[in-house]
């Protein structure tokens, strides 16, 4: 692998997480699956942006990156005017919940399922104690899959995001403007991610952490992989 970039052993990094992982797949969504990922990713969007990614930019050194990085987590949580027209992402995907039906306090009194709080337990111990970059890649890993070019059929032609809300207009007969979360994300997201993978391609020789950089992106994949499939099986689970 010393002949492959960076940036060239983190997208195959991703790829092979896109074609493994259950929820990527184009006939995943089921109108309780779709629920579910209101409940469990509502959380997990307040729980990595107040509290996990923030972290990262504690340790982080470089003040630049660390403004960039706390910017990014103000779009989520506090307010987005560049993509979500001042709301932040938790509370537009709140919106859409109720848009398809759900209960607004139904959603704002979910607690995380027991896949979800381990996810987060196993997060804290990959952003936390360890070195910046390392933080950095755990940050933005799982955003790159929302850019195109990874997996197959719409969602390596659109984008994993872009790809959803195509599916949930059909499964619920709503608008465009309906499913901006998903949309908002393909723009967002290009951003965040942009920032990790240019900051790492810079640093990681530099600091000589290629080899741990993709191995971080791998380990948290894995635990990406298990958050996402821990939607479906939940989500499934409503049916019974």
């Amino acid at each position: 692998m010393a002949d492959q970039s960076v940036i060239e052993r983190l997208d195959a990094e991703v790829n092979d997480f896109v074609e493994r992982c259950l929820i990527f797949r184009e006939d995943a969504w089921t109108p309780n699956r779709c629920r579910m990922w209101v409940y469990q990713h509502r959380l997990n969007t307040r729980q990595r942006n107040s509290v996990l990614k923030l972290k990262t930019a504690t340790n982080c050194p470089i003040w630049d990156i660390k403004l960039d990085i706390i910017h990014a987590c103000s779009q989520e949580i506090i307010a987005d005017d560049e993509f979500g027209g001042g709301e932040p992402h938790w509370k537009i995907l709140e919106d859409l919940g109720v848009r398809i039906g759900m209960d607004r306090d139904d959603i704002r009194n979910a607690t995380p399922t027991p896949t979800t709080q381990m996810c987060w337990d196993a997060w804290a111990g990959l952003m936390t104690n360890c070195h910046w970059l390392l933080g950095l890649i755990a940050n933005t890993c799982a955003e790159r899959h929302n850019v195109p070019g990874y997996g197959a059929g719409l969602t390596r032609e659109m984008g994993w995001n872009a790809m959803v809300g195509t599916k949930w207009m059909e499964i619920w007969d709503i608008r465009r403007e309906d499913v901006n979360f998903f949309t908002l994300h393909t723009e967002a997201d290009l951003e965040h991610s942009e920032l990790g993978w240019r900051t790492i391609a810079t640093y990681a020789e530099e600091l000589t952490l290629v080899d741990e950089v993709v191995e971080s992106c791998r380990r948290n994949l894995v635990v990406w992989e298990t958050y996402f499939n821990g939607i479906c099986h939940s989500g499934d689970a409503l049916d019974g």
